[in-house]
């Protein structure tokens, strides 16, 4: 079955500071689109897996109401949480067991004012 969701736009205020908290949450470089650089940020994934950019943009802010973007935290959901306060964010809720239908998931502000979800799938 194919993805329900395709796309996500992240809103920020500061690009260069929204690319290096998510260069350094991801561990990952956060490209900035060609022809917009200074409006849209790519952030990486695999070909046809579900992704998502960061958008500045006049019309959009940040903020800890509405939609959640979750991000895969490959197993390290403890690590990714401690990166996310290390390039500025913080922690909301922390590493929570959901249980065997959801995993863990934790909460996080990120540098711009976005809440963000952090997750990793149930041990099975």
């Amino acid at each position: 079955m194919a993805n329900t969701i395709v796309w996500a736009d992240i809103p920020v205020t500061d690009m260069e500071s929204a690319r290096r908290f998510y260069g350094a949450l991801l561990q990952a470089e956060v490209a900035s689109m060609e022809g917009a650089e200074s409006r849209v940020a790519l952030l990486p994934s695999e070909r046809g897996d579900v992704s998502a950019d960061l958008a500045l943009s006049e019309d959009r802010k940040p903020s800890t109401d509405g939609a959640t973007v979750y991000f895969g935290s490959k197993g390290d959901i403890e690590g990714m949480a401690a990166r996310a306060v290390e390039a500025g964010g913080k922690i909301l809720t922390p590493p929570t067991d959901m249980g065997e239908m959801v995993g863990t998931i934790a909460y996080v502000l990120d540098s711009e004012g976005d809440r963000i979800g952090l997750h990793t799938p149930p041990q099975r």
